[in-house]
């Protein structure tokens, strides 16, 4: 049964129907009925929804209202499917169908919740309400698993039980769950469809959830950081939460130019490689943009690996990326999210696909930048890396115009892992490879840290740093900038203990030989 078709026009207003005889309610009078009503249909029309699901709502709705007086005499087991962005929004919706449903007694109160990260075969036809969530789980799953579980749930749904099934996911994981599952997807006609609020009503939910904030500051500061694409539910609470705790409005980050991220990215000692990379970049991504439909340019994979040893200025590159990207508007969200593999990797069965997708969506219109991710590659001690990896490999496909995931790490172990594994690999648009510094770049930055501190160094220093950087650049840990930026930390220490006694500025502001220290450097 097409159940859109069925009750398209039946619906006109819930205050003007009753063209069929009345039936006696007796657990329930017609004005309490109507109470309950009028309560479900305020709280739909507050949710972030179309107006045409707000009608589907109101519909099934009435028709259970109706089924429960004796108005209807076909029972219909509604199936539906949530495009939802947030689960919040998620909430509210199966809150009022299950309420519904269980009020008029259209449905029992068995329900259960199904996330395709964990599913569960056991489909018992005593089940009134079934919500299916978190579809991305269920690519993760063997396919002798999915499989099983959908030809329950299809049976399920076939037997026409009486019962509210929902499907919930973002428009994407909608798309991808139900490729391939045409004839699955048939049962589920109905459709409620999430919208973004617009900046009124992000001001008037903040307006109404903080005091002693000014009105056209706050409406400003809401226009110029809020987006469409945003969660607007994390964004607006915390926001209240901001304002509560300092009495004031966060600052506005002021947005660089293409000329001032490449001023910052020129200063940066070295990587001419690197900065040679990311103007062609930019001159590929600016061609599209002016070019439009005029040239068939594919879209541009940005997924990355970045590939050197430690301090080669592989997370400042991330970070200057991040810019770029956001001016370009490219990446709606100026953020960069920078994890290692123990914020991916679970130590329990059925945690790792969760935990790896939670990081996906706090850098979902931004960039993720994995450290040392070469650690990922699958081993006897852990083989939960494998479902970080497919989680990560789908969310690469999933949202591209969404996302730019950039690895990072060792070149001989980086190239290992991606060797290992061919989804990764074949995801990746750009490697960049970043060499070590000479010697005489990592005593331009020692320089640039003095430099900037306001100290002199003199030049018997340079010399004598100079001999202690081409001591140790070879040796297994060597980190180059990273190990500059110690030696001039340590340096500044024992320089404090020598002139402790002095008083002159001159010999206050002044790095000499006897300064630069590598006391407690680890050097193997």
């Amino acid at each position: 049964m097409n159940t859109r078709d069925y009750f398209k026009d039946m619906y006109t207003d819930f205050f003007g129907i009753e063209s069929q005889p009345k039936i006696e309610v007796k657990e329930k009078s017609k004005e309490e009925s109507q109470e309950e009503m009028t309560s479900l249909f305020v709280s739909i029309n507050d949710l972030y929804i179309s107006d045409s699901s707000k009608e589907t709502l109101k519909k099934i709705i009435e028709y259970m209202r109706k089924y429960s007086e004796g108005i209807e005499k076909n029972y219909i087991p509604f199936n539906l499917i949530l495009s939802v962005d947030n689960d919040e929004l998620e909430t509210k919706i199966t809150d009022i169908l299950y309420k519904s449903g269980t009020y008029f007694k259209y449905i029992n109160n068995k329900k259960k919740e199904i996330s395709a990260y964990k599913l569960d075969n056991n489909f018992t036809n005593d089940l009134g309400f079934i919500l299916f969530n978190n579809l991305n789980g269920i690519n993760l799953e063997e396919d002798k698993n999915s499989k099983i579980f959908i030809h329950n749930f299809n049976e399920f749904i076939e037997a026409n039980n009486k019962a509210i099934t929902v499907i919930s996911g973002t428009q994407n994981e909608l798309d991808n769950f139900f490729l391939g599952r045409e004839d699955f997807k048939k049962y589920f006609d109905l459709e409620i469809k999430g919208i973004s609020p617009d900046c009124q009503d992000i001001y008037a939910y903040v307006k109404e959830n903080v005091t002693d904030v000014d009105d056209v500051k706050l409406l400003d500061y809401i226009t110029a950081t809020y987006h469409k694409d945003t969660d607007y539910y994390k964004y607006q609470n915390d926001l209240v939460k901001y304002i509560s705790f300092n009495k004031t409005l966060p600052e506005i980050e002021q947005e660089k130019t293409i000329e001032e991220i490449f001023k910052d990215l020129d200063e940066l000692v070295g990587l001419a490689k690197v900065k040679t990379i990311l103007r062609e970049l930019v001159d590929v991504i600016e061609l599209k943009k002016k070019a439009g439909n005029d040239l068939k340019i594919k879209d541009i994979n940005l997924h990355m690996v970045f590939l050197g040893n430690p301090g080669t200025g592989k997370t400042t590159i991330a970070r200057l990326i991040k810019e770029i990207l956001y001016n370009l508007k490219y990446i709606k969200e100026d953020k960069l999210i920078e994890v290692s593999v123990k914020d991916l990797v679970a130590e329990y069965v059925g945690q790792t696909a969760p935990k790896t997708m939670s990081v996906i969506e706090k850098a979902m219109n931004g960039v993720l930048f994995i450290d040392e991710a070469y650690t990922l590659a699958s081993t006897k001690d852990n083989s939960y890396n494998d479902e970080a990896i497919a989680t990560l490999i789908q969310a690469m496909e999933n949202y591209r115009d969404k996302l730019v995931v950039i690895f990072a790490g060792y070149t001989k172990e980086m190239q290992g892992f991606l060797n290992s594994n061919s989804g990764i690999a074949s995801r990746i648009g750009y490697t960049i490879e970043f060499e070590d510094y000479t010697t005489a770049e990592l005593i331009e930055i020692f320089k640039g840290f003095t430099t900037k501190a306001g100290f002199i160094v003199e030049d018997e220093a340079i010399t004598y740093l100079e001999e202690i950087i081409n001591k140790y650049r070879n040796m297994k840990n060597f980190g180059n900038a990273r190990f500059v930026r110690n030696i001039y930390e340590k340096t500044v220490v024992k320089h404090a203990s020598n002139v402790k006694d002095k008083k002159q500025k001159k010999i206050l502001k002044t790095i000499t030989k006897n300064d630069i220290s590598i006391d407690s450097l680890i050097l193997e």
